[in-house]
């Protein structure tokens, strides 16, 4: 039946004036795949990381790589130097921080509102100083989305906490505003707070909570490439987030960066 159809259509298509056996015999497009794998790298003045200065205020060089399908499943992976552990004496070396995840993003029929689930690890290769703790953390987050504004929490899973001991239970809660105008601008403002649990020997890790914030702008090209800047604060204390080298980490910055995703 199928080959006897086929036979009629070809017949029709020769039997009727200016369509040609190359036109009718034109391939399909093929489906969209449903996986999709994309790639940045960037160039940053300082890698800040909730409101503290990863790098000492030195360049950093970051990039990553994500997968999407389509069901909204993720996993990615994402790279940047670092120098914090060693200036603070924590690590003997430890340039690198490496971030692997993965998740689940959807939105919520049809009300606009956008959510995001998943998991991540924090890796830091290198070679810690006898009794300390390592600075590796697994956090699990959620976050939801409305229009400009996301809202979103990250709470260790992991024993310690990017240094702390019996950390597990301490939370990372931020608002995020991203105001698009203009052709290709992004307006950008955020508010976090850390808040720690646990104890390291027989302090209180509550000692290291702190707040910070952001305001930026971003100018995205239609090459893939994007640049910006941001200021940061915090009202972290000067007296626990001050390295061995002197560096009070929770200072007030001002970041420029390039990047290119691809």
């Amino acid at each position: 039946m199928r080959k006897s159809l086929l036979s009629l259509a070809v017949l029709s298509a020769l039997s009727v004036p200016g369509i040609t056996m190359a036109e009718e015999a034109a391939p399909a497009a093929a489906p969209a795949s449903p996986h999709t794998v994309a790639y940045n790298v960037g160039l940053y003045s300082q890698y800040i990381f909730r409101g503290l200065t990863q790098t000492r205020e030195d360049p950093a060089l970051q990039g990553g790589v994500d997968y999407t399908h389509a069901s909204g499943f993720y996993a990615g992976a994402w790279g940047s130097n670092i120098s914090w552990l060693s200036d603070g004496d924590y690590y003997k070396s430890s340039s690198l921080e490496l971030d692997v995840y993965g998740g689940y993003a959807n939105t919520i029929g049809d009300t606009g509102i956008s959510y995001n689930v998943g998991l991540l690890q924090y890796i830091y290769p290198g070679r810690k100083n006898p009794g300390v703790k390592k600075a590796e953390t697994t956090e699990v987050y959620g976050s939801l989305t409305y229009g400009w504004l996301s809202g979103k929490v990250s709470a260790v899973v992991s024993d310690g906490a990017f240094g702390y001991d019996n950390a597990d239970g301490t939370t990372y809660s931020e608002l995020n505003l991203n105001v698009p105008f203009g052709t290709g601008y992004t307006a950008i403002a955020h508010y976090g707070y850390q808040d720690f649990t646990g104890k390291t020997g027989s302090v209180s890790n509550s000692r290291y909570d702190y707040a910070d914030w952001k305001i930026g702008l971003t100018k995205a090209f239609a090459n893939g490439v994007n640049v910006g800047g941001y200021y940061t604060d915090t009202d972290a204390k000067k007296s626990v987030f001050t390295d061995a080298s002197g560096q009070h980490l929770g200072k007030d910055q001002f970041t420029v960066f390039v990047q290119k995703t691809f």
